[in-house]
């Protein structure tokens, strides 16, 4: 699957406010995403398209197949926040950074973080 960074972002944001509580509601992804909830229902659908969510008219609910790519996602951000912070960026900046990284960077060089962020933890 190509990768896209809103569909990631989405996803992740999904997973994140599911953690949160039992329900996850399109109101809630707009103000995590600083977007309008038109933009949250058109990203919904294809969402549901996609397979990654199911909606049920109020509520929002990651599939089996949306819930482990969120969670690939999210592992990705966490470890390069994690990698940045072990090298001495501040915690705000290296969270920023790793959302834009997340997205972008090569698996070669994700191993290579994620082998330090486990060496070094």
């Amino acid at each position: 699957m190509k990768r896209n960074q809103s569909t990631e972002d989405y996803l992740e944001s999904i997973l994140l406010l599911s953690k949160e509580s039992e329900f996850v509601h399109r109101v809630d992804v707009a103000r995590k995403e600083g977007v309008s909830q038109p933009a949250v229902q058109k990203a919904v659908k294809i969402l549901q398209s996609s397979g990654f969510v199911e909606c049920d008219g109020m509520h929002i609910y990651l599939t089996k197949k949306g819930e482990e790519y969120a969670t690939r996602i999210y592992e990705r951000h966490c470890i390069i926040r994690d990698f940045l912070i072990l090298h001495g960026v501040n915690g705000l900046d290296a969270d920023a950074d790793a959302c834009e990284m997340e997205h972008v960077i090569s698996e070669a060089t994700f191993d290579m973080m994620r082998e330090y962020v486990e060496k070094h933890r």
